[in-house]
């Protein structure tokens, strides 16, 4: 493999495993209190069976508010090659049972380039985006408007999900999200594939099975293939695994078909330590 094609096989990957990692598990429904917990995960990339790299995840939540933290490193050839990794952080509040984002940043880098893109929201609406260095601009690219900005969440936000405890396991899927990740506003319309058994460091239950589909809204490049790829995409999944604690729900595997194979992140650490306080949350 070539430092371009690894470049290339890299970008691809990113750019359809993020947005799709990120976004699968909006919180886009009326649910009860949060309660408290705090969640320490570790998730193993694979491309192709082969180990891409890792990402862990550090939150905290309680009935009001939370904060979480994402970490991403490419590790063997790719990562040697691209000096690919990542870093995010994102805070809120809970609103009557919804998940209402306060603010946003992440940072994505490679030896070539780098771009940090941060947003400040409120009501379920962005009030400020700075994307540094900007995107070009691109004759396909689908103009975004004001309306793209409102009743969303973003990317990091949409890693807890709340879900109505009489539905069970399963309610966590068969609903539409709605994301806007400071560039492009997409749905991701998730429906119930059952659930199944799963034992991890720190976890050992239930889990709810979701197929998704990515349907690209504002933003995205119209003619580029992987736009076309993903959106006819039948083969991106999501195991959620209960908070302990609380009524919200997290990713412990995705997997997304990508045009150059089929990705997976998995958990190989899924930690939840109840009573996490928003004192706790305000000392980082």
């Amino acid at each position: 493999m070539t430092p371009a094609t690894a470049r290339s096989k890299a970008a691809a990957v990113s750019s359809c495993v993020g947005s799709v990692l990120a976004s699968l598990v909006c919180a886009a429904l009326a649910g009860g209190a949060a309660s408290a917990a705090s969640v320490d995960a570790k998730y193993d990339i694979s491309l192709l069976g082969l180990s891409l790299g890792t990402a862990n995840l550090s939150g905290g939540l309680n009935g009001d508010a939370y904060k979480i933290d994402i970490v991403a490193k490419m590790t063997g050839l790719i990562g040697g090659v691209t000096g690919g990794r990542g870093s995010g952080v994102a805070t809120g509040q809970f609103n009557g049972g919804r998940i209402s984002p306060t603010s946003f940043a992440v940072t994505s880098a490679s030896s070539s380039e780098s771009r940090t893109v941060r947003m400040a929201l409120g009501g379920g609406a962005v009030r400020a985006v700075d994307i540094a260095p900007p995107i070009d601009a691109k004759p396909d690219r689908v103009p975004l408007t004001d309306t793209h900005r409102r009743n969303i969440v973003d990317p990091i936000s949409a890693f807890l999900m709340p879900v109505n405890a009489r539905g069970g396991v399963g309610a966590a899927c068969n609903r539409t999200l709605q994301i806007f990740d400071g560039a492009a506003r997409y749905d991701i319309k998730l429906s119930s594939a059952g659930t199944r058994q799963v034992e991890l460091d720190g976890f050992k239950g239930e889990v709810a099975v979701c197929q998704a589909r990515y349907v690209p809204i504002a933003g995205h490049r119209a003619l580029r293939p992987a736009t076309k790829f993903m959106a006819e995409n039948r083969d991106i999944s999501a195991w959620l695994a209960p908070v302990a604690g609380t009524n919200m729900m997290v990713p412990v595997r995705i997997s997304v078909k990508t045009m150059v194979g089929t990705a997976v992140i998995e958990a190989s650490r899924f930690r939840v330590d109840p009573g996490v306080t928003a004192t706790t949350l305000s000392d980082d």
